[in-house]
C-alpha cells in the first residue's frame, strides 16, 4: 500500500525493528542476506478493523493497481469508509466504484451488520489469531486470505504467514531458488520464521516484486 491514495484515512507503519530483524536472520542465513540487502522495508497497515477489512474485500483476487483506482473512488464517493457510510449505500453503488458485484453486496451487507451491532470487530483484538480468522471467516465474503491480510495489515499480529498469498509464495520461492513450492515445504520455512513470520512476509512480499 502506498500512502498516496490512503491519505484520508489513518495510517501507520507496520511496528518491528532490528531485534526481528536480527533474530530472522540468525535462523535464516539466506533471509538474512536478503536483508541485510534490502535493509528495512515499510509496510503501511490501516489500524481501523473496519476500513482494513473493506480494503482487503476490495483487493481479493486483483492487482495492486486495480484495488487503488477502486479505493480512490469509493473515498470520492461515499468519503468516510464507515460502517454507516457504507451501510446506506445500495450495492449498485459500490459496485459502480468499479468492483464485481459479489464483492459489493458482500462489503454492503457487512457493513449494515456492523452497523447494526450483529458483528463486533473491537472483540478480534481479544482474540488468538486463529480465532480472529475462523470469527472473520464467518462472514460473507471473507476467506482465510482475507482474514490473515486483516491480522497482518490491521492488527499487526507478530506471525503471519499465509499461504494464500501468491505474492509471499513467490517471495518464497525467489529467496530459495525454488522452481516450484509444496504447503509441506512452505509450512516448514513458515515454523522456521517463528515468532516472527509477519516480518518475514514483509520481505517476502518485497522480493516478489523485485
Amino acid at each position: 500500500m502506498e500512502e498516496n491514495y490512503l491519505q484520508t484515512i489513518k495510517t501507520k507503519y507496520f511496528d518491528y525493528g532490528k531485534e526481528e530483524m536480527d533474530y530472522l536472520a540468525s535462523l535464516d542465513e539466506t533471509l538474512g542476506a536478503a536483508m541485510a540487502r534490502m535493509g528495512r522495508v515499510e509496510r503501511v497497515i490501516i489500524p481501523d478493523l473496519f476500513t482494513a477489512l473493506i480494503y482487503a474485500i476490495v483487493g481479493q483476487l486483483i492487482s495492486v493497481k486495480a484495488v487503488r483506482t477502486i479505493w480512490e473512488r469509493m473515498q470520492v464517493k461515499f468519503g468516510e469508509i464507515s460502517p454507516q457510510n457504507l451501510a446506506m449505500q445500495t450495492a449498485d453503488e459500490i459496485q459502480s466504484c468499479g468492483m464485481t458485484m459479489k464483492k459489493a453486496v458482500c462489503i454492503n451487507n457487512i457493513a449494515q451488520m456492523i452497523a447494526q451491532g450483529a458483528f463486533n470487530l473491537d472483540e478480534l483484538n481479544d482474540l488468538s489469531d486463529t480465532e480472529v480468522i475462523n470469527k472473520l471467516m464467518t462472514l460473507n465474503g471473507v476467506g482465510k486470505w482475507t482474514a490473515e491480510m486483516m491480522l497482518i495489515n490491521a492488527m499487526e499480529r507478530p506471525d503471519v504467514v499465509s499461504w494464500g498469498d501468491i505474492a509471499i509464495r513467490r517471495g518464497m520461492m525467489k529467496l530459495y531458488g525454488l522452481p516450484a513450492i509444496t504447503k509441506g515445504q512452505f509450512d516448514e520455512y513458515r515454523l522456521g520464521y517463528s515468532p516472527f513470520g509477519s516480518v518475514a512476509s514483509i520481505f517476502l512480499w518485497e522480493i516478489s516484486f523485485e
